[in-house]
């Protein structure tokens, strides 16, 4: 049960809290992904439907275990071991999750807002990552996946990868065209998902 009450924790956390923070103290809403039939509309109805199908998924591991089963569990994963390692990783990614939101400030954002300009972030956990919140959400669902192992956490968790990647994509383009040279220069120095400096 603990797990189902952590993953509301995370939504609210991570996508409610931050985003009214922001409407209230600048007015603008963070929550920018369009209902068109573009990519990037594209690629939030399915980002919804994963966030449903995880909830989903938890709420069955929770209060009705005996439908597990319907899930079709790996069971050769069903260890302890891989269920503290999953619990590090959905624990530690909300903190990383949270101080890469602390990082943005202001410019937080679900989507690519268009309208209302933003600062460009580089510094923080930006340094080590482009976007530390997008593998902050890929960790939570290999960490998902390993607590509950079963072909339907193991297909959010791929789902998940795939339209990150293609919403990071969008992404790069808008702001190599918002930020010129600027961006074009720490998309050289950071890498996509991470970047391990030795100096």
């Amino acid at each position: 049960m603990f797990l189902f009450y952590f993953f509301i924790l995370y939504f609210v956390t991570v996508f409610v809290l931050k985003s009214f923070r922001v409407w209230t103290k600048n007015k603008v809403n963070p929550l920018t992904i369009t209902k068109g039939k573009d990519a990037h509309g594209y690629n939030g109805k399915v980002f919804s439907c994963i966030l449903l199908i995880e909830l989903l998924v938890v709420s069955i591991y929770a209060f009705i275990p005996n439908w597990l089963v319907f899930l079709l569990p790996i069971w050769y994963l069903e260890q302890d071991t891989l269920i503290y390692i999953g619990w590090g990783l959905i624990v530690s990614s909300l903190l990383f999750v949270w101080l890469a939101q602390f990082n943005m400030k202001e410019s937080w954002r679900i989507g690519i807002d268009e309208v209302n300009k933003t600062e460009l972030v580089t510094g923080g956990l930006f340094t080590f990552s482009r976007n530390p919140v997008f593998l902050g959400i890929v960790t939570t669902n290999i960490g998902l996946f390993l607590i509950v192992p079963n072909a339907i956490s193991l297909l959010i968790l791929a789902v998940t990868i795939v339209t990150l990647n293609t919403q990071i994509r969008l992404e790069e383009e808008f702001l190599a065209k918002e930020f010129g040279s600027k961006y074009s220069q720490y998309k050289n120095e950071v890498r996509r998902w991470i970047t391990i400096k030795f100096n």
